[in-house]
């Protein structure tokens, strides 16, 4: 008897156990636990090891010397630096702040100290590791820098990194609420008309979001210039595009479309937005993709307009209009290839609604 009932307790374990994780649940549990590893390689991979790759500088110097000093910067170990002549000093101050370039070297020929002119609203890490370059480099030659710092950065944003930041809370906005309507009313809209009234609700959020957003890193904390207006447009396109682009993996992947989403927003977008540190600073692959991601677009476009003028925005403002583009079509499409396949696509409330009519047809009486 004792073995009869401790064997019922072990097949009840194991029943329960079954119920409670099942196959669909495992599965999940398992994408969750490559999602959290992910996000700690992104992370590491992208920020633990910087240093300079190609980062441009432009060299004044006379005709004499500006050949032999351009070949020798390009030469050294690792391609650190991507040197060129510039014709003077204010042209590479032009060139600086139209974000062609990110630092210069001036030489003195009267003397012995050169100036280094350096755009730390850039990125104040690349423009110290490119400063510890030249000095040595100009040690060498028994000659001394001093930095001029051409693009300062704001007092409240002392880092450099509010441009970033601002960027990452509109992103997690996008994908926070649309995951949040695709949970409360079901991941595909019932049908077309549903899916476009989903959009309009997340265009208004993206309008609140986009203008909250530019009134606290600007007038309310004072951590980055610029106009409020030019800024609440890029944070309405950010939020709009990366909700948009949600919505649609939601459409297509169900429950499994928000870990795309996180894959992509926050494992590979937030470490390559070239926050922390500037593109050149970062390893290839983080580099590579950065640019193309809603995080280092709106990075690249909140800081062109806080410390640059708008110069530089063509590309930036390309990549967030096609996530636009692609989420809100994909999103239509997912609702019209779905609409005939049942009340599987209903919302919860639709299919409660109709189940007794349902069970008059089986029972007449």
């Amino acid at each position: 008897m004792t073995g009869s009932r401790g064997g019922e307790g072990r097949r009840g374990f194991l029943a329960e156990l079954k119920d409670a994780v099942n196959a669909r649940t495992a599965l999940l549990v398992i994408a969750v636990l490559g999602l959290q590893l992910g996000f700690i390689v992104s992370y590491i991979g992208a920020l633990h090891h910087p240093y300079p790759y190609k980062a441009s500088i432009g060299v004044v110097a006379p005709p004499t010397v500006s050949a032999q000093l351009v070949a020798g910067l390009n030469g050294l170990p690792k391609q650190v630096l991507d040197a060129e002549p510039v014709a003077d000093e204010a042209t590479a101050v032009g060139r600086m702040k139209d974000q062609k370039l990110y630092t210069a070297l001036v030489v003195n020929p009267a003397g012995t100290q050169d100036t280094l002119l350096v755009a730390n609203a850039s990125g104040p890490a690349l423009a110290t590791a490119v400063t510890q370059i030249v000095t040595g480099v100009e040690a060498r030659q028994g000659r001394t820098i001093v930095v001029k710092d051409v693009v300062p950065l704001a007092a409240g944003d002392a880092e450099g990194l509010s441009s970033f930041y601002l960027a990452v809370g509109w992103c997690v906005g996008g994908y926070l609420v649309a995951s949040l309507l695709g949970i409360s009313a079901g991941t595909r809209p019932a049908n077309l008309r549903r899916a476009i009234i989903r959009l309009g609700a997340l265009l208004l959020f993206s309008l609140a979001a986009g203008l909250g957003g530019a009134l606290i890193a600007g007038p309310i904390l004072n951590a980055l210039p610029g106009r409020i207006i030019a800024l609440w447009g890029v944070g309405t396109m950010v939020v709009f595009g990366v909700g948009a682009v949600t919505m649609a993996l939601e459409c297509f992947f169900d429950v499994i479309g928000i870990g795309i989403a996180v894959l992509l927003f926050v494992i590979l977008g937030n470490p390559s937005a070239g926050g922390v540190f500037p593109p050149p600073l970062m390893p290839p692959f983080w580099r590579a993709i950065g640019p193309w991601l809603p995080n280092g677009a709106g990075t690249d476009l909140n800081r062109s307009i806080a410390y640059f003028h708008g110069t530089d925005v063509l590309r930036p403002l390309l990549v967030l209009s096609v996530w636009i583009v692609v989420g809100v079509a994909l999103t239509l499409v997912a609702s019209v290839l779905r609409r005939g396949s049942g009340r599987a696509d209903l919302p919860k409330a639709e299919r409660a609604v109709e189940l007794p009519t349902a069970a008059r047809a089986v029972d007449p009486a």
